[in-house]
């Protein structure tokens, strides 16, 4: 069983940057992602890298503004975030999934999930 743990989210004001990261307890999976729920909306995926290339996806909202990364040697994922925005305030999940089949940024597609870190952005 694959074991995943956030770390990193926090406070910061607009404009502001913020870095989390996820351990795993082993890549022997195909993709990584970063999703993330804010209160009364549906889990969305923020960015995915794939473990074998390492192509990565984002989604339109965070483009130009996050980056996804994998270290291998240390088995952890990172998200750097800058130019945050009050729009990005949710709690962040880092997920895992066996296999490439269907699109990297749909939580239904992917096996495994961290327990999430907060966000939070002040205007």
């Amino acid at each position: 069983q694959l074991v995943l743990v956030e770390s990193g989210g926090g406070s910061v004001q607009a404009g502001g940057s913020l870095s989390l990261s996820c351990a795993a307890s082993s890549y022997a999976v195909t993709r990584m992602g970063w999703f993330r729920q804010a209160p009364g909306k549906e889990r969305e995926g923020v960015a995915a890298i794939y473990t074998g290339g390492g192509s990565t996806y984002y989604a339109d909202s965070v483009k130009g503004r996050f980056t996804i990364s994998l270290d291998n040697a240390k088995n952890t994922l990172a998200l750097q975030m800058n130019s945050l925005r009050p729009e990005d305030t949710a709690m962040y999940y880092c997920a895992a999934a066996r296999n490439a089949i269907g699109g990297p940024l749909l939580r239904t597609n992917y096996n495994y999930w961290g327990q999430g870190t907060q966000v939070t952005v002040s205007s």
